[in-house]
């Protein structure tokens, strides 16, 4: 869970512009949906490229800081996890 943003910060921000869509709403329906561009988006907004993830979707503006909360939630639910003293053998 440390490693993923790790290793998104060192692939180069462009890693994902090319190739076939995933999204099953491109491929099963040829349409893209409100998610579509959303992968691109937010590896070009962790390496600070404010137009370049505008380009591909604008909500990553509202879903990246949502899940860099819940990231940092979590975190700290196994920090404190980790920190609490074992009551096995007791």
């Amino acid at each position: 869970m440390i490693l993923l943003p790790l290793v998104l910060l060192y692939l180069p921000s462009n890693f994902f512009d090319t190739g076939e869509s995933m999204c099953l709403s491109v491929v099963l329906l040829g349409k893209t949906c409100p998610g579509c561009g959303l992968t691109r988006a937010t590896q070009h907004l962790l390496h600070l490229d404010w137009m370049g993830a505008a380009k591909f979707n604008k909500l990553v503006f509202i879903v990246v800081p949502i899940l860099i909360y819940f990231y940092i939630k979590q975190l700290l639910v196994y920090w404190q996890k980790w920190k609490e003293p074992s009551n096995e053998g007791k």
